[in-house]
């Protein structure tokens, strides 16, 4: 039974990283740069390693740094991405403003 809830809690943390790692790819450059928010090459690298970490806990059980995944991953969706989210990218663009 905990074996099934920490392999729930990888999982999640696999999904999520990888969720994170997608986004900061596809953000531009300039956006961190203008809300202040580190370098993309730094978040690319941190939901990288967060990604590969969490995967090798998913896939091979080897479960070591998963809370460093976690928080690296929460931090890039809870506060990064939501401050880079409406700069520059121009997506999301209705003739009425975002939606």
């Amino acid at each position: 039974m905990i074996g099934m809830i920490w392999f729930v809690v990888y999982l999640v943390t696999f999904v999520a990283s990888l969720y994170a790692l997608i986004e900061a790819i596809r953000t531009p450059a300039e956006a961190f740069a203008i809300m202040d928010k580190q370098t993309k090459k730094l978040w690319v690298t941190l939901t990288g390693v967060a990604t590969g970490l969490s995967a090798l806990a998913v896939f091979l059980n080897i479960a070591i740094f998963i809370l460093l995944c976690l928080v690296a991953t929460l931090i890039f969706l809870l506060d990064v991405r939501p401050a880079v989210k409406g700069v520059g990218g121009g997506r999301n663009e209705g003739p009425y403003g975002p939606w």
